[in-house]
């Protein structure tokens, strides 16, 4: 791939912001630029000192006055949900066996799991999402399609087959064999594959038996390194189903610890209803509660208290959740997110927030060397963001008077037009533009 130098303003993470005022937690440069070679950046700095490095004949993209950050993570997704976003349900579980249990079976034929997985990364970056950790359906054919067409991008995403043997329709379950064998050739095929890793993926307790449960402990004991991803503790209904299914548990979270399924790269999704003991056990076992604001409102299911995980020092991310989420936007999941903390006197600062969404993202699921920020080394995966991409942004900008507000500006009223441009491994890949 031929060297390049993107300029714009730069804003790059180095550590979770201790509060609105923490400058030292981030770099943002006003005239920076980032020399892009082979997939990744070479070097980062002001425009003055890249292009003094550079050849003289190398190319300059200029997207000044535009901010340039690394690409969008999202952490909980769901590929074959695509066509179940706004369904109208009173509950989760209503919501499932409703409209998502009827979708995901449509993804046993490997051509519509095919044309969908196009559709899906093309959403993902037309959102400024550049990794995702998704869960696909029941189906090898699902995680096949997802995979190969991210290897075909060269995108770096997460995805799993889905386990779940129970409590679903016939032909949206497997057993607790089937389950490893197709989750162990899964790992054969694509794990490390380009930039592709494969995640163990219990959908969650309600539709796993013990027996799968145990399928899924083997195989991350003969895997440590992979990503576990799953739901905890989203809905009350959902609790309550649960503790009937395992009536020997403590509680809900000590199901994943009883299967040894809590570890420091073990995703669960929503985890809202967690008591004392529950985010003890998560916090001591580092693994990652993963906000959905968008669908934790729109299914009704709770408001996630962040003041308190943080207090137990649960270690914690935020996603999308489509298609129980509303928006692939991380910028509306961010605004939601905002209005969560909003309803709880918890002040959720701008600054955190894109901190979220980035590199804190990409430290849940353990990348920050490799994606999340603008390091030298790291992976070309970048966002140019503008904070005025329609009349009423742009309106609002005139009075715009720092990076916080430009910030909580693109936090508010941004959405997808608001991403001017993304790259994926260094290549300018947007949907609309390519």
């Amino acid at each position: 791939m031929t060297a390049k130098i993107l300029r714009g303003r730069l804003l790059s993470f180095v550590s979770r912001p201790a509060d609105r005022a923490d400058t030292a937690s981030y770099f943002y440069e006003e005239d920076g630029a980032l020399l892009i070679a082979e997939g990744r950046i070479a070097s980062c700095g002001t425009f003055q000192d890249i292009r003094g490095e550079a050849a003289d004949d190398i190319e300059v993209i200029d997207h000044r006055p535009h901010l340039i950050m690394p690409g969008f993570i999202d952490p909980h997704i769901h590929f074959p949900q695509m066509q179940v976003v706004s369904s109208y349900a009173a509950s989760l579980l209503e919501w499932l066996n409703t409209y998502t249990f009827v979708e995901e079976q449509r993804f046993a034929g490997r051509e519509h799991a095919e044309r969908f997985a196009g559709l899906f990364f093309d959403e993902l970056l037309r959102h400024g999402t550049t990794t995702a950790s998704a869960f696909c359906s029941v189906h090898p054919a699902s995680a096949d399609a997802f995979f190969e067409t991210a290897c075909q991008r060269k995108l770096m995403m997460i995805g799993g087959k889905v386990m779940m043997d129970r409590n679903a329709p016939g032909k949206l379950t497997d057993t607790p064999e089937s389950s490893y064998e197709d989750t162990k050739k899964l790992i054969s095929r694509w794990h490390g594959r380009g930039r592709s890793l494969v995640a163990i993926t219990p959908r969650f307790a309600i539709t796993s038996t013990p027996e799968q449960l145990e399928m899924a402990q083997t195989l991350a004991g003969e895997f440590p390194d992979l990503h576990i991803q799953t739901h905890l503790s989203e809905n009350d209904a959902e609790i309550e189903l649960t503790m009937k299914l395992y009536p020997e548990a403590k509680d809900y979270t000590d199901i994943y610890a009883h299967y040894g399924l809590l570890g420091r790269k073990t995703l669960l999704g929503h985890a809202i209803h967690l008591s004392d003991r529950e985010m003890g056990a998560i916090a001591e076992a580092g693994s990652i509660a993963v906000h959905c604001p968008t669908s934790n409102l729109f299914l009704g299911s709770g408001l996630f208290d962040l003041k308190r995980i943080d207090a137990h020092n649960v270690r914690v991310a935020v996603a999308t959740d489509i298609g129980g989420g509303t928006s692939y936007s991380m910028l509306r999941t961010l605004d939601e997110a905002y209005k969560i903390q909003q309803l709880q006197k918890n002040r959720l600062s701008p600054i955190e927030s894109f901190w979220w969404a980035t590199r804190g993202n990409a430290e849940a699921l353990g990348l920050e060397k490799r994606i999340g920020t603008l390091a030298a080394g790291t992976d070309a995966d970048l966002i140019v963001l503008d904070s005025g991409s329609t009349p009423t942004m742009a309106i609002r900008k005139e009075t715009v008077g720092s990076l916080e507000e430009e910030l909580f500006l693109l936090q508010t009223m941004g959405d997808d037009r608001s991403i001017r441009e993304v790259y994926v491994a260094g290549r300018a890949s947007h949907p609309d533009r390519r």
